[in-house]
């Protein structure tokens, strides 16, 4: 068995063994000490939603796949401890599910069984999605990112209120 397997079991005992399994279970061997989110991971968080729309656009099949991957992107990212995140991430959504919620109930009475208007429709999203999020992620680059300080892993949501 691997030590990640034990990790759950391990923190039910005591320091020792804890400490033995830091490297393995992610936990710093001082709970007490806050965690750093680096500017560079909020930055990418930022853009992912974005790169995610241009290359499910770029590629005809993928927009299906990434309307079911973007939700949890966006899931993920919208409660962002940096709040600009959550900002471009709900940009980015908006971006492609108007262009998606355009595209399906329009196709749905689309003449025929010709594949001619679903690329009409394709090279409209490409030229919607792409230049914007584009123009998005220049903006993303070219914003001030700094570390974020984040409160503990032990410490419960209720104990920020009495900090």
């Amino acid at each position: 068995m691997s030590p990640l397997g034990t990790c759950a079991r391990r923190r039910l005992r005591d320091w020792p063994q804890r400490q033995a399994l830091a490297p393995f279970c992610g936990t710093s061997m001082n709970d007490e000490s806050p965690r750093v989110l680096k500017a560079s991971s909020s930055r990418f968080a930022a853009m992912q939603m974005d790169l995610g729309n241009m290359m499910s656009m770029l590629l005809p099949p993928l927009p299906i796949l990434w309307f079911g991957v973007s939700m949890l992107i966006y899931a993920l990212h919208r409660h962002h401890p940096d709040p600009r995140v959550g900002h471009y991430t709900q940009w980015a959504a908006y971006r492609f599910y108007g262009v998606m919620g355009l595209i399906i109930p329009v196709g749905t009475f689309f003449p025929g069984k010709g594949i001619m208007p679903w690329l009409v429709a394709w090279g409209i999203g490409v030229a919607v999605i792409v230049p914007w999020s584009i123009w998005s992620m220049i903006k993303v680059r070219n914003e001030d990112w700094r570390d974020i300080e984040l409160p503990p892993a032990n410490q419960q949501h209720g104990e920020l209120d009495n900090v």
